[in-house]
């Protein structure tokens, strides 16, 4: 399937590793242009130079926890190539403050809510404009099952996603008329460095070797997930690309779930 975006430019944050790097992967065999941003500044250059066997690739590294470090990125990005930015898929992330509710402090609340909400607004407020002039433009948050099925050791993290998805919508209707498609996917414990050391650590905690850790957590923790396995990265990314594409023009203000089946009910 031609998805109609060659020769455009798309911004990917937390693009060093996981579901970030594999969407701007999969955008590069579309024929975009990435400027690739996160960071860690020697990790995010060596995920640029792997992926640029691709395409064309440019890093720069950027902290999204102030509005200074998304405008940085949006000054870099409108240079970097002949053409403006009119993709953004922002998947810069953590798990962020974990622990019972009465344990977490503002601190904790205020740093996960930095990170997984704050930094899609910044990054957003800086490049809708561009894509407003342009007339067309598309903006894949990232959320989470957590979004609409809270865990209780994750709150802070649980609300940040809740309220991108509630962003998502809303930037759905404020920019639709101008040709700005904003929508979301919500993945579910996909293999990424992340759940990778979430289950080395419970391998810790239950002397049992990682697999074993992964088989339990899907049974104890996330029983809605029928496929019994992880996500692959590559199966987020796909549903990413699509998206960003010309064969989703129809599509914007939308949760797409990549899950396995994890949210046990029909909710959005």
């Amino acid at each position: 399937m031609d998805l109609g975006i060659s020769g455009r430019v798309a911004v990917v944050t937390g693009g060093d590793s996981g579901m970030g790097y594999t969407s701007a992967e999969y955008l590069l065999r579309e024929g975009v242009s990435i400027v690739l941003s996160d960071v860690k500044e020697t990790e995010l250059q060596e995920a640029a130079e792997r992926l640029s066997a691709l395409g064309a690739v440019k890093a720069c590294q950027a902290d999204l926890s102030s509005n200074e470090g998304a405008l940085k990125l949006r000054d870099f990005a409108d240079r970097a190539f002949e053409a403006k930015p009119t993709i953004l898929v922002n998947a810069a992330g953590v798990t962020g403050a974990t622990g019972g509710f009465l344990d977490i402090d503002d601190d904790g609340w205020l740093s996960t809510l930095q990170a997984d909400l704050m930094a899609a607004v910044r990054v957003a407020r800086a490049f809708i404009p561009g894509m407003r002039e342009a007339g067309w433009g598309r903006i894949v948050f990232f959320t989470s099952e957590d979004a609409v099925q809270p865990y209780v050791e994750e709150l802070p993290y649980c609300a940040a996603k809740a309220g991108l998805m509630n962003l998502t919508k809303g930037l759905s209707k404020a920019y639709g008329p101008d040709g700005v498609l904003v929508n979301s996917v919500a993945p579910a414990f996909v293999a990424t460095p992340m759940t990778d050391a979430m289950m080395e650590k419970r391998a810790g905690e239950l002397g049992v070797s990682f697999d074993e850790a992964v088989e339990s957590f899907l049974e104890e923790k996330r029983p809605g997930i029928v496929a019994r396995r992880r996500g692959r990265v590559e199966e987020v990314a796909a549903a990413v690309a699509f998206l960003c594409s010309e064969q989703a023009s129809f599509i914007t203000g939308e949760n797409l779930r990549v899950d396995g089946g994890a949210v046990l009910t029909m909710a959005a």
